[in-house]
């Protein structure tokens, strides 16, 4: 058995391993009422990578004896179809059995393939169930959507993946537990945040991990995994440079601070000294590109868009000629005003992004287009901006985790003290409609 993935091992075989889906599992919700029926309409799981889609289907083929067949859209086509519906018919004949039709992918389908399933959708031949990471009032045809319920499962959360960590950690039968590794908690949170609500994912890189401790030392019995040792198993190495490249690196960051530092005329000679060096004209024109957002942003907004008109002008003129403009957004850069706020801004706002995975977009925020979208909650409350004072709405646009999260926080030079004013003075506002005393 254990050279099956450890993922595949640890797959629920019950409701009661399963983990997480509560909004659909608990009491009285909408599969745990179809289940108590015995009796399954066809239904669309609609849910992220490694959330449990295949796993509940299975589990629930199980739960009112039906007979389970998996279908890929990867692999399979209408012709197998066909095999599958004639063995369904006389299964049906002959036990009065029902036949589950589990599709993967399904949004995988053309049109021509998904009409394939209606005539026994609707005959009752089949229960249809179709597992998608796509919005289903996209990628379904509207004449089996119709036919089908569509049942939105989510994200796991970080207490779910948890769970399922340590499960795999100690079970002796199916999961690690013989070989008796334990794990700080600070690995364990690693893994976690870098399965992304993916149960898979963890459950392959905790194999990973296993598989180095063991490398390290065969008698793995009361070794503590380590953030340090989750690392280096399972993060990819970052290149490195040619060592015989050192020059290269040292112009490029002496320019660079050099601009940084406001100094044009030593940005002129570390510049004059790559050209003269042979530097790809292109890669010092990124640069300057790069440097216009990370050191500059809206302080000067117009940076930008010297530096990418510099990169125009050289591929128009060549050299020598071109080197010119170069030189002309050099001394721009280096002579405007200095912030970092765009850079630091987004820098937090991607190590929330790491930390927090895929946090769900605020049903009032997200986009309705179809009616099954609206029936779900999509974009219900919404404010339109334009509807109110000042064209601003007091409404949440954050995940709930990250209420009230500042990320760019402008300096007052240049133009970016332009932009705090008006952003302190939208806040303000605000606080004032809320009947916040103002700051």
């Amino acid at each position: 058995m254990k050279h099956i993935p450890l993922a595949e091992r640890m797959r629920p075989r019950s409701l009661d391993e399963f983990v997480g889906q509560e909004h659909v599992l608990g009491k009285g919700k909408i599969l745990d009422t179809l289940l108590s029926r015995k009796k399954l309409p066809s239904i669309i799981l609609w849910g992220p990578p490694g959330c449990g889609k295949t796993t509940l289907a299975k589990i629930i083929a199980g739960a009112i004896g039906a007979k389970f067949v998996i279908f890929s859209a990867v692999l399979s086509g209408v012709k197998e179809l066909r095999l599958i519906i004639q063995e369904a018919e006389k299964d049906f004949q002959e036990k009065r059995r029902p036949l589950i039709l589990f599709v993967d992918e399904i949004h995988r389908f053309n049109k021509a393939q998904q009409d394939a399933f209606l005539p026994h959708v609707e005959s009752g031949l089949v229960v249809l169930i179709g597992a998608t990471t796509e919005n289903p009032s996209f990628e379904i045809i509207p004449p089996l959507l119709s036919r089908c319920r569509v049942i939105m499962l989510e994200p796991l959360s970080t207490e779910h993946l948890h769970a399922i960590l340590m499960s795999a950690l100690k079970d002796r039968e199916r999961g690690l537990g013989e070989l008796g590794l334990e794990i700080e908690e600070g690995a364990a949170q690693y893994l976690v945040a870098a399965s992304d609500g993916d149960a898979r994912t963890l459950l392959n890189n905790l194999e990973v991990v296993a598989e180095y401790c063991a490398t390290l030392d065969q008698d793995t019995q009361g070794m503590k995994i380590t953030v340090a040792v989750v690392q280096e198993a399972v993060e990819q190495k970052s290149l490195r440079y040619d060592k015989g490249g050192e020059e290269h690196y040292n112009l490029i960051s002496a320019f660079h601070k050099s601009l940084r530092g406001s100094d044009p005329d030593a940005a002129l000679y570390w510049l004059a000294r790559m050209v003269a060096a042979g530097e790809s004209p292109h890669y010092i024109a990124r640069r300057m590109v790069r440097f216009a957002s990370e050191d500059i942003g809206n302080a000067d907004p117009q940076a930008l868009q010297i530096a990418l008109s510099a990169l125009r002008a050289y591929d128009f003129l060549g050299s020598p000629e071109g080197e010119l403009a170069l030189a002309q957004a050099a001394v721009y850069l280096a002579t405007a005003p200095k912030s970092n706020a765009v850079y630091a801004a987004f820098g937090a706002a991607m190590s929330d992004a790491r930390k927090y995975g895929t946090l769900p977009v605020p049903m009032h925020i997200r986009n309705a287009p179809t009616k099954l979208m609206k029936r779900l909650g999509y974009g219900k409350g919404y404010k339109y901006a334009h509807d109110f004072p000042e064209g601003i709405a007091e409404q949440e646009h954050l995940p709930a985790e990250l209420k009230g999260r500042i990320y760019y926080k402008p300096t007052n030079r240049g133009y970016e003290r332009t932009v705090a004013e008006r952003l302190d003075r939208w806040r303000r506002i605000l606080a004032k409609r809320r009947g916040a005393p103002k700051e």
